[in-house]
């Protein structure tokens, strides 16, 4: 059974910092690429990152770039996301997947939030 687990978020102060985690399981974690998406209260999910196999970053949204970066550890079936700069329009619920699954197999997410 393919599962994603995120975990790291919390309450932070704009300008500051966090790293997410997501644990994934069920699969041949090495094999596949992985995205982060985000959901801000009223608005839909977004794609906001992914990792290659090889571990490089992809970020796909503007305001994310050379804020988030996006990384992984195969020893650990794991993927994380370092978040710099956090801004309130940061807020939101933070999840991972597999890139191509299409399945709705979402994780619980990880609620970050971003305020003074």
């Amino acid at each position: 059974q393919v599962q994603f687990v995120e975990s790291g978020g919390g309450l932070v102060q704009p300008g500051g910092s966090l790293r997410l985690s997501c644990a994934a399981s069920g699969f041949s974690f090495s094999a596949y690429a992985m995205n982060w998406y985000r959901q801000a209260p009223g608005k839909a999910r977004e794609l906001i990152a992914s990792v290659t196999r090889s571990g490089s970053t992809i970020t796909t949204v503007d305001s994310v770039k050379g804020r988030f970066t996006a990384s992984r550890d195969n020893t650990k079936n794991t993927v994380y996301l370092q978040m710099n700069s956090l801004r309130p329009e940061d807020t939101a619920v933070y999840y991972c997947k597999r890139v191509g699954d299409l399945n709705d197999n979402w994780g619980q997410g990880t609620q970050v939030t971003v305020s003074s």
